[in-house]
């Protein structure tokens, strides 16, 4: 008899005792252990316990395995020997079975399920629960895939580059802080958007963004035609100090709102309506007449939304200065705040991360899932139409080497 057997009556024995739960689970497993049995006999050229001239070794025990089926998680003996190695053939499914259960809770971690939901995901597909300690283990293992995605070579040319940060929840140091995660994504010379880069920092501080940036730098980014962001000083700061010749262009949307929160509600549909007819102007010569009209109607009225108009209006306009069919996409950041609170809403199923670590596994995760849709979907402006853009961007011409005097020849006295 190969293998541990159990008399077919004592099978139905079983069957009947359990209500026909296990007796599926216990013909696969009785059948299992035949394979690893016939291969192992095959490989030591004798059976157990046979006296033979062919046997190339002797056995040396067994150690348990289990393998996850369809019908759950059976238990398993496999032969050891003395001398050489030995895995069945038959349980390289369970290799690939233990990466398909490694991609499921990858899959589901970074979409959103939390890790104690993660247990019952993979009970309900037949197989043996894990802890949490096991998922979070497994998902470490999306680290080297989120660290090579940050750290790669930026060898496109940018022409508009988005800036923003979204706060998350971390354990540190025993108390719950929430934490900045800096932001960057840009639109290249092929008009194709893409996730440049992601940092977590204590604040939006100037020392934070200024790091973040040269970062970017040094991974091979250039200073591109116009950045675009909030009004954030410290991010202002770092912004002229790390991108020479770039223009910047103030969130109009941030804008509007700032300037909306200086009034009461009463008075907000006369701002409202004054800031509509600014950023309805398609020419800038025209926006700037629009704003110095504006001001001076509610001077009387409202001096200082008046005042804050003719100071900061401006940086909300610089995207006109652009190609027209690009000003939607270039004069906010609102589609950088769709995917951050997509961040958010991914993040708050986690609810408090245990460490910064974590925040960038998942979140990295996700922002690699987005660059690769980025990637395969409609450009967001076209090649021809982003070549009117390059066309802006100021020819340095090379330094010309200065040529050393001719000699001259000197002259025989005559």
């Amino acid at each position: 008899m190969v293998g541990h057997s159990m008399p077919v009556r004592d099978i139905f024995s079983k069957f009947l005792d359990n209500g026909g739960v296990d007796i599926v689970r216990d013909i696969v497993e009785r059948g299992m252990q035949a394979l690893i049995e016939l291969e192992a006999e095959s490989k030591v050229g004798a059976a157990k316990y046979e006296r033979s001239p062919d046997r190339t070794t002797r056995r040396n025990g067994s150690r348990e395995r289990e393998l996850d089926t369809r019908v759950g998680t059976i238990q398993l003996q496999v032969p050891k020997f003395r001398n050489g190695s030995f895995f069945p053939s038959v349980l390289q499914a369970r290799r690939r079975s233990e990466q398909a259960l490694m991609s499921v809770i990858q899959e589901a971690y970074v979409h959103g399920v939390s890790t104690r939901k993660v247990d019952d995901i993979v009970q309900a597909m037949g197989l043996d629960g894990v802890s949490k300690s096991e998922v979070s283990r497994i998902c470490k293992s999306l680290e080297r895939d989120v660290n090579d995605f940050r750290d790669r070579p930026l060898d496109n040319n940018y022409v508009y580059v988005w800036l923003d940060a979204t706060y998350i929840k971390v354990r540190e140091g025993g108390r719950i802080i929430n934490k900045a995660l800096l932001l960057a994504t840009g639109l290249n010379s092929e008009g194709e958007r893409e996730v440049i880069g992601f940092k977590m920092g204590a604040a939006e501080t100037y020392e934070g963004w200024l790091e973040f940036l040269r970062s970017l730098v040094a991974r091979g980014m250039d200073s591109p035609l116009l950045v675009i962001s909030d009004a954030h000083e410290g991010l202002k700061k770092a912004i002229q100090a790390t991108f020479a010749g770039s223009a910047w262009q103030r969130c109009k949307v941030h804008f509007m709102r700032n300037v909306l929160s200086q009034v009461g509600k009463t008075q907000q549909p006369v701002v409202s309506a004054a800031l509509k007819q600014i950023f309805m102007q398609t020419d800038l010569t025209a926006a700037e007449a629009t704003v110095k009209l504006m001001a001076d109607r509610l001077d009387s009225q409202l001096p200082k939304v008046a005042t804050k108009l003719r100071d900061e209006c401006c940086e909300a306009l610089n995207y006109l200065a652009f190609p027209s069919e690009h000003c939607r996409q270039i004069s906010s950041t609102n589609g950088l705040e769709r995917l951050n609170r997509e961040l958010k809403r991914r993040a708050d199923v986690v609810g408090i991360f245990p460490n910064d670590d974590a925040v960038l596994r998942l979140l990295g995760s996700i922002l690699i899932e987005q660059n690769d849709e980025w990637a395969v979907s409609r450009n967001l402006i076209s090649q021809e139409s982003i070549k009117k853009a390059l066309a802006l961007r100021p020819e340095v011409e090379p330094a010309k080497e200065e040529q050393p005097a001719p000699r001259r020849a000197l002259r025989k006295a005559s």
